[in-house]
């Protein structure tokens, strides 16, 4: 065999074994527990927050998920969707600082909620929806830190914080970004910008009218002007 077909069944093997790991790596990224969506604006109301829980195991099922919400930045007005073969559990604590509300003080807030009772199979992952009535305005970050107990009696801790960087925890928690600013302004923004666009709009017609009316006046007396010289020749 030549060099050169050595040195391309090797780049090519290599290449391989680079694109299975690459998959590999994805696959094992993607099976912890995560929250979706993965981002809210600060003091969002009303909305829900998804909770994916994949199954990891091939000789055991996932039995129980246990979800901690962050007491010290709150989640006010939680409620939980009924799930079919899953029975939810709200656990309530009593806030060290009180948090003031259009609708008055809240002194409680959901701190764990337990979904027990149901299953999720090997290959595959259940969705948990949990409703919100208003996301904490003081921080960017919420952690859920969540156990995930297996038939088997295992249980899997998924608490680890992001450090910051490229390298993921190996038992990563699942993070909500809270973003900063009002996204629904945006629309506001783009109406304004159609308003000054139909102005310009309307600005140009009105020239391009007058610059009509200006030609067809100089038109006319133009002609005017070749009717009279024309009789004046005549004559």
């Amino acid at each position: 065999m030549s060099a050169s077909r050595l040195t391309a069944r090797r780049a090519g093997t290599v290449a391989a074994l680079a694109a299975t790991t690459v998959l590999l790596a994805a696959g094992a990224a993607s099976a912890h527990v995560t929250v979706h969506p993965e981002s809210y604006a600060e003091g969002a109301t009303d909305g829900v927050l998804t909770f994916r829980v994949p199954n990891e195991e091939d000789s055991a099922s996932t039995t129980k998920v246990q979800v901690f919400l962050p007491t010290d930045h709150p989640v006010l007005g939680v409620l939980v969707h009924p799930q079919d073969g899953w029975t939810a559990k709200v656990t309530t604590t009593k806030l060290k600082t009180p948090v003031k509300t259009d609708d008055g003080t809240i002194t409680e807030a959901a701190s764990e909620i337990t979904f027990s009772g149901g299953k999720i199979g090997a290959g595959q992952y259940e969705d948990f929806n949990v409703a919100f009535g208003q996301l904490p305005d003081d921080t960017g970050t919420l952690v859920f830190k969540t156990l995930q107990t297996y038939s088997d009696g295992k249980v899997v801790r998924w608490i680890e914080e992001p450090a910051g960087g490229d390298d993921e925890p190996e038992n990563p928690a699942p993070v909500l970004k809270l973003t900063a600013g009002d996204t629904p302004s945006a629309p506001a923004k783009t109406a304004t910008a159609g308003a000054k666009a139909a102005d310009a709009g309307d600005s140009t017609a009105r020239g391009l009218g007058i610059a009509g009316l200006v030609v067809g006046v100089l038109g006319l007396a133009a002609g005017a002007f070749a009717i009279v010289r024309s009789r004046s020749a005549r004559s």
